[in-house]
């Protein structure tokens, strides 16, 4: 038996492609829908290709157009300017729809390169072609080198998919996105295509998977043990699995269990890739102090929002809400002295990236209440909403309002407000039933709690919580003034929630929120309300 060395796509014939239910089926059958886009996404080696090839070869026994775009392929001085790029763009999809080329018949600088390659599209090439046009873009984390041609090229490509809701000849296009997920999108989501149509992410090889590949090598593993025992290694990853099984059958004289031993040192099978790695972490030294965290935490562990994202993007960790944990043993084993070895920097270097992580850190920060600032806030909801709504998981939100707290301020001072809000935001910081979750000052006597994977029953239970503690703490309020009702400082608090779908602005659920905390106020205050959002 002849072995395939397992990098790049698995050809469409071979033994060795592992197919992972249902996502073959359901990139099969959005291909079939008008407008349709399919982002696939996932770090480096983990099947992409090897899934586009295959929804490639299922779009072409359908008679559909394929035009395949690898931005690898593109000169550095294609990059130079958005006109340029679109005219190599259309220039491309041209020759591979055999047409002929009339790019300076559409082409008009007075309108801008944007709307002419728009025009291009609709009124030239769709217009040739019979059926639908399956477009793939292979590569696209090369264009966040060039942020000038991606602002410009991603806000076209959404345009175009909104335009086809109703315009019938862009239905004709069928939009395959792919790109490896290392890379940080630093986009206005909502302009991007990366929130929109159906996001696919591969999942790791079960044990099952792995066995029933290790029977197609040859490997004579009668049961799940040998499985067990390199998966505890290297997890379900596809890359690595599969270069441990090619590596047994091509070398028999080599054990699994001396495979494994080997696994994390440079002498190892996966040495090239884990440098890779290292060599992306050794360029942001703040990935290097976050992975360290994990690594030598024993536990799960709640790392800064931004980095758990980075980490997993790359396929380091795993996240379960806030909490990251390790993908692999591998990777402890290799990095837990890698990071040491290549972070010995010389003090005065450490001492200002401290400095400078402290001052970022501060920019954060509200500086009264040591809590969240607004910023981060709208920054955090926008990444958890995006993540939330590829996984079809809910998110509530919860604002929450100081009862009087601008008449608590003027009869009693500002100082006092100061130490209002300080004791308040120290016992939401202690409160364990929201301390792992995002709490934020949105306004002057307004808090916001961030809570990912919560149902509105959960949502419900934790504002009322929030609410009694409060009152608990019996911070006097002077009631002589306009007849408060309450001798203590009380709350009133808004909740939403909901399942976010990447069509829809996070704005929604703050709304929502707001329109919950004014039926509190209006109710008498000192109460939980709820507002569902409403969605078209």
């Amino acid at each position: 038996m002849i072995l395939e060395f397992p990098l790049g796509p698995v050809p469409l014939n071979s033994r060795f492609y592992v197919k992972r239910p249902p996502i073959e089926a359901i990139a099969c059958e959005e291909i079939t829908q008008p407008g349709s886009v399919i982002r696939i996404k996932a770090p480096k080696y983990t099947g992409k290709s090897s899934l586009l090839l295959r929804i490639i070869d299922f779009a072409t026994s359908q008679r559909y157009q394929i035009v395949k775009i690898d931005f690898r392929q593109a000169d550095r001085s294609i990059f130079t300017s958005i006109d340029k790029f679109l005219r190599w763009f259309c220039a491309n999809v041209t020759r591979q729809l055999n047409l002929e080329f009339l790019l300076d018949d559409y082409w008009d600088e007075e309108i801008g390169s944007k709307v002419s390659c728009t025009i291009y599209f609709q009124g030239y090439l769709l217009e040739q072609i019979e059926g639908p046009l399956v477009l793939t873009l292979k590569e696209v984390n090369v264009l966040f080198e060039y942020p000038h041609i991606a602002q410009d090229f991603f806000p076209l490509l959404r345009s175009w998919h909104d335009e086809g809701k109703q315009d019938e000849i862009m239905q004709k296009i069928r939009l395959i996105v792919v790109h490896n997920t290392e890379v940080y999108i630093p986009l206005n989501i909502n302009q991007s295509p990366f929130n929109i149509g159906v996001p696919i992410k591969l999942p790791d090889f079960t044990l099952e998977q792995v066995q029933q590949l290790a029977q197609i090598y040859g490997l004579n593993w009668t049961n799940n043990c040998e499985a067990e025992k390199l998966m505890a290694m290297v997890g379900g990853h596809p890359y690595l699995v599969r270069l441990a099984l090619y590596h047994l059958v091509n070398t028999p004289e080599i054990s699994l269990e001396q495979l494994l031993e080997d696994a994390p040192k440079i002498t190892g099978i996966y040495h090239s890739y884990l440098r890779e790695h290292l060599e992306t972490l050794q360029s942001a030294r703040e990935l290097c102090q976050a992975l360290d965290k994990v690594i030598n935490s024993p536990d799960s562990v709640e790392i800064d929002h931004l980095r758990a994202y980075k980490l997993e993007s790359m396929g380091l960790v795993k996240l379960n809400g806030n909490q990251c944990t390790l993908s692999c043993e591998l990777y402890r084993q290799y990095f837990q002295n890698q990071i040491v070895v290549d972070n010995s920097l010389s003090e005065i270097v450490v001492q200002l990236q401290q400095q400078n992580m402290e001052l970022k850190q501060l920019c954060r920060l509200d500086e009264l209440t040591q809590l969240a600032n607004r910023g981060s806030f709208e920054v955090y909801l926008k990444e958890v909403w995006h993540k939330l709504a590829e996984e079809m998981e809910p998110l509530s939100l919860i604002i929450l309002d100081i009862d009087y707290f601008k008449i608590y301020n003027k009869s009693q001072g500002e100082d006092a407000g100061d130490s209002c809000l300080e004791k308040i935001a120290s016992s939401l910081r202690l409160f364990h039933k929201i301390s792992e979750n995002f709490i934020a000052r949105y306004r002057d006597d307004e808090l916001v709690v961030v809570l990912p994977y919560y149902q509105e029953e959960d949502a419900r239970e934790i504002a009322e919580m929030i609410r009694e503690r409060i009152k608990n703490l019996k911070i006097p309020h002077l009631s002589r003034f306009l007849g408060l009702p309450a001798p203590f400082i009380t709350v009133s608090c808004g909740v939403s929630s909901l399942i976010p779908r990447s069509n829809l602005d996070d704005s929604i659920l703050i709304d929502a929120a707001m329109k919950a905390l004014m039926a509190s106020k209006r109710g008498g205050r000192d109460r939980v309300s709820f507002h569902q959002p409403q969605i078209d």
